[in-house]
């Protein structure tokens, strides 16, 4: 096998950067509110409005109403199940939200007004997403979470998040 020549060994490097270089563009998500899988212009404006979540509360479901969940760094937190997910950010910040019971199971999304990681926990188990869909540079909305949650009552934690607070609301999927 012949070694390489340095022009070949400089021209790998120079296409490997340049491929480097791209990747985060390739991978970054749309832009723009017309850019979600899913219509969201209700929950985009709840989260306009949104008010400081009650301490300790079990809220209601169906209520529809967005939330500003104030996040701790997630050692303090105390979270009922640790995130699914390794934190990325530092310092990775954490808070959860506590919902009551319903008459029966339905598709819910979750919807943030920051990219932050969504955890669902019912009966001390972790829900599995059903879709998920996210923009940039739409106001007041960045992500939004199908999940099939049962009668049960449940937890929503959010972790990893940009920020010390963080817009939330739990709506029916149409």
């Amino acid at each position: 096998m012949r070694t390489p020549s340095p022009r070949t060994i400089r021209t790998l490097i120079h296409a490997s950067a340049l491929a480097l270089a791209a990747s985060p563009a390739l991978a970054a998500e749309p832009s723009g509110c017309d850019k979600f899988a899913w219509p969201l212009q209700k929950e985009q404006q709840a989260l306009g409005e949104a008010k400081a979540a009650p301490a300790d509360a079990e809220l209601d479901r169906n209520a529809g109403k967005a939330l500003t969940l104030a996040l701790r760094p997630l050692q303090d937190a105390k979270l009922p199940l640790a995130p699914e997910r390794a934190p990325k950010k530092t310092p990775p910040l954490a808070g959860f939200l506590r919902f009551a019971g319903g008459p029966a199971a339905g598709l819910y999304k979750v919807s943030l007004s920051e990219g932050a990681w969504i955890d669902l926990v019912q009966d001390g188990k972790r829900l599995k997403p059903t879709a998920f869909t996210g923009a940039t540079d739409c106001p007041n909305i960045r992500k939004s979470v199908k999940f099939e949650i049962g009668p049960a009552p449940f937890i929503l934690e959010v972790s990893d998040a940009p920020s010390d607070h963080i817009g939330v609301v739990l709506t029916p999927a149409e």
